[in-house]
């Protein structure tokens, strides 16, 4: 029992489970067919179980420490003044180009990157698929992988142009899938020929996953050969980004970011269908700050609404849930009017190389894993009796992407009208909110506001989409001025 096929020391690996004290995954050993066993082998080889332990004992000690907190009373307040930008997103606002042209010029010399977050299927729209895939009833049809290719495609002309350089700028678009998406997303850009863009700017890699355990740290199984896993939630990015991005290869995402030269990086969510790609202006301001880390919010304006607000919680940033705001404080009021507490997170971020390769390792041990304890069907270690709870009787562990912010000595938050950049895909069609119907209907409303801006007239329910390779913000619609649009069209040139 020295080895399996892959050539793996089955001895050397029963040892280390065994001082690890979860040498129960090999209960069933004998039992099992060789092709099993060496799956078996093959996956606690590339599991790190020292660090599941580590983990597993940081989120019981950070659950405590949660708990004890919140018997008291935190200091919570708003983002300082210092630290925010207000924009208006308009192409013309003289702030945001002041922002946008730094933004460009790093664009433009290969400094940036962007990262996709795009591990989640359309289940609760109805689909198997890649939520990327998504056709959300556009004229044009297009996905919401599509959309975003070609604001890329866009935006790379337009640092061309603002360089005035001849030379071809590139963007290099790194895509997180997940276990269950990553072949299907590499499919279908495959299929789609790339959305124009070139094969070797694009790089998938995967979100990690975690064992799921039991209430007192044990790895669970979900078959005899097999253990039970789960994704490791979106803060899950941040060890992901270290690990290869296949089995076959040697290069990760922040070797292939430090080898291209890339300082920065715009980190967003699939699910938005106005993402501003690699926007320009967010990317300014946290250059010039200059931070670590900066975050794209857009403005609360009820205080009763279900979001999450950038704020500081005992003078470090955090981003704290509706729930843990006192409603005094939910409720206040600065001198303009607006809610203190306005700054909801939208999953939008900006970072570093230098902090994502060499910052956030040293402080990666010290983040907390939240526990969600489960309904987890599982096999009995003793037994071998298949378990299906009727309670929670296990823990999925997940790292959230914002827990980096209380380790960040600043922020740059970047505060941006809702109607003009966050329009989030997360219900079923014809829900009513955050729906396909409202993204379209948010994507369509801003399409019509700049090429009214642009000069053009369009007719009553008249829905003009404008292609992204026309236009990344609203510029480039001088063509428009004095058109009356009649019929509802795919703009795709001018």
């Amino acid at each position: 029992m020295s080895s399996t096929p892959g050539f793996i020391d089955v001895g050397a690996l029963r040892n280390k489970y065994e001082k690890a004290g979860q040498e129960h995954l090999f209960a069933f050993w004998d039992e099992i067919s060789p092709e099993e066993q060496g799956n078996l082998a093959k996956q606690l080889s590339q599991l790190d179980v020292e660090r599941v332990n580590a983990i597993y004992k940081r989120a019981v000690q950070g659950e405590k420490e949660a708990a004890e907190l919140a018997k008291q009373s935190a200091k919570l307040g708003p983002p300082p003044a210092s630290s925010t930008v207000q924009t208006s997103g308009d192409a013309v606002s003289s702030e945001s180009s002041k922002y946008a042209a730094v933004g460009l010029d790093a664009i433009a010399k290969g400094e940036v990157g962007v990262l996709l977050l795009a591990g989640g299927q359309g289940t609760r729209l109805g689909s198997s698929a890649p939520k990327g895939c998504y056709d959300i009833g556009l004229p044009s049809h297009k996905s919401l992988f599509q959309l975003q290719a070609e604001r890329i495609l866009r935006l790379q002309q337009v640092a061309k142009e603002h360089a005035k350089t001849q030379s071809d700028v590139v963007v290099p678009w790194f895509i997180m899938t997940s276990g269950p998406t990553r072949k299907p997303t590499e499919d279908f850009f495959a299929e789609n020929n790339y959305f124009g863009l070139e094969r070797a700017n694009i790089i998938f890699f995967e979100q990690g996953t975690l064992p799921c355990l039991t209430m007192d740290g044990k790895i669970m199984l979900d078959s005899k050969s097999r253990i039970a896993t789960a994704p490791d939630g979106n803060g899950g990015l941040y060890n992901a980004l270290r690990q290869p991005i296949d089995e076959k290869a040697t290069v990760s995402v922040v070797s292939a970011l430090e080898s291209r030269g890339i300082k920065y990086l715009h980190c967003y969510g699939v699910d938005n269908c106005l993402v501003k790609v690699g926007d320009p202006a967010f990317l300014g301001i946290s250059i010039s700050k200059p931070v670590q880390a900066g975050v794209k919010t857009v403005i609360k304006t009820d205080p009763k609404e279900s979001v999450g607000v950038v704020a500081m919680k005992n003078d470090k940033w955090n981003v704290i849930e509706y729930s843990e705001i006192p409603s005094e404080l939910a409720e206040a009021r600065d001198e303009s009017g607006d809610l203190q507490f306005r700054a909801a997170n939208i999953v939008n971020h900006f970072y570093t190389t230098d902090f994502l390769s060499k910052q956030v390792p040293s402080f990666e041990a010290e983040m907390a894993y939240h526990i969600a304890r489960k309904k987890i069907p599982t096999i009995d270690s003793k037994s071998g009796e298949a378990v299906k709870p009727t309670t929670p009787n296990g823990m999925k562990l997940e790292l959230f992407i914002f827990d980096v912010f209380p380790f960040c000595d600043d922020l740059a938050v970047h505060e941006v009208p809702r109607a003009q950049e966050f329009s989030p895909l997360k219900n079923a069609p014809n829900t009513g909110s955050d729906d396909p119907q409202t993204s379209r209907r948010d994507l369509l409303a801003l399409h019509g506001k700049w090429l009214r801006e642009a000069g053009a007239e369009l007719g009553e329910g008249v829905e003009v989409e404008v292609s992204p390779l026309v236009s990344y913000a609203g510029e480039g619609l001088e063509g428009v001025k004095g058109r009356k649009f009649e019929k509802s069209e795919h703009l795709d040139k001018i």
